[in-house]
């Protein structure tokens, strides 16, 4: 089920939307802590957690999937959103440091083709990190917040994704421990919540976190290398195409 533009953009203005981004950027700015002069991309809706990059990246784009709509982003300022197909980017090659893929695997209708196409703009020595639904965790089965839409996924899903897609994971990390209930007290006792849970790894976070680099080579297979040599044929086996008939010299 594809999410909603508008959805979303009421979720992120929200109480709960505002705690989700703030922990989430936690682990975002300990793995990127310095941005400066760097392309990043935000692919999904990644404009909440995008912000936090603006002053620092020479350039920051947010790219949102045709079925899920486009809002204006950054509210102020010129605009650097648009409208895309996610396994059609109109981007040339190699040309981002930094990709971050929010609400953006889980609800592809094929999510190897993101993965390849973030790895077609990444230039060499680039990182990606993606925020998707944790299978285990409470989020990804309550109603009412994006992350409860679309596939989630285990750890081992995640890793064979990325595998195929040739990317390395460099590293794995896990968020939004508290559960996603609106009342006051659950909001306010969220950040402690975090900190327990990454502290003595809880196992029911509701996202997982995954930072990866792209494999510039393609592994050849063994069956790859076992190529066929084509048979010379005798000049009475060749084809008949290619023969001249008797007495035409």
């Amino acid at each position: 089920m594809p999410l909603d533009v508008n959805d979303l953009v009421a979720f992120y203005a929200s109480p709960l939307g505002d705690v989700t981004r703030r922990l989430i950027g936690r682990v975002l700015r300990a793995r990127w802590d310095d941005c400066r002069g760097l392309s990043i991309l935000g692919l999904g809706f990644a404009g909440p957690l995008l912000e936090r990059f603006r002053d620092q990246a020479q350039r920051t784009l947010a790219l949102m999937p045709a079925e899920v709509g486009v809002a204006r982003w950054p509210a102020q300022g010129r605009a650097a959103a648009a409208l895309v197909e996610l396994d059609m980017l109109p981007l040339p090659d190699a040309s981002i440091d930094r990709a971050l893929v929010v609400h953006g695997l889980e609800t592809a209708e094929h999510p190897s083709g993101v993965l390849e196409e973030v790895g077609r703009v990444l230039a060499p020595g680039g990182r990606a990190m993606f925020v998707v639904p944790s299978r285990r965790g409470v989020w990804a089965r309550v109603d009412g917040n994006p992350f409860g839409q679309g596939q989630p996924y285990s750890r081992t899903q995640l890793r064979d994704l990325m595998r195929e897609a040739l990317f390395s994971p460099i590293f794995w990390g896990e968020a939004l421990y508290a559960p996603p209930f609106r009342r006051r007290f659950f909001l306010n006792s969220a950040p402690a919540i975090e900190r327990i849970g990454a502290a003595i790894g809880l196992p029911f976070a509701g996202v997982l976190i995954v930072e990866a680099t792209k494999q510039l080579y393609r592994p050849v297979g063994v069956r790859r290398l076992a190529r066929r040599e084509a048979m010379a044929l005798p000049p009475g086996l060749a084809p008949v195409a290619h023969r001249q008939p008797a007495g035409s010299r």
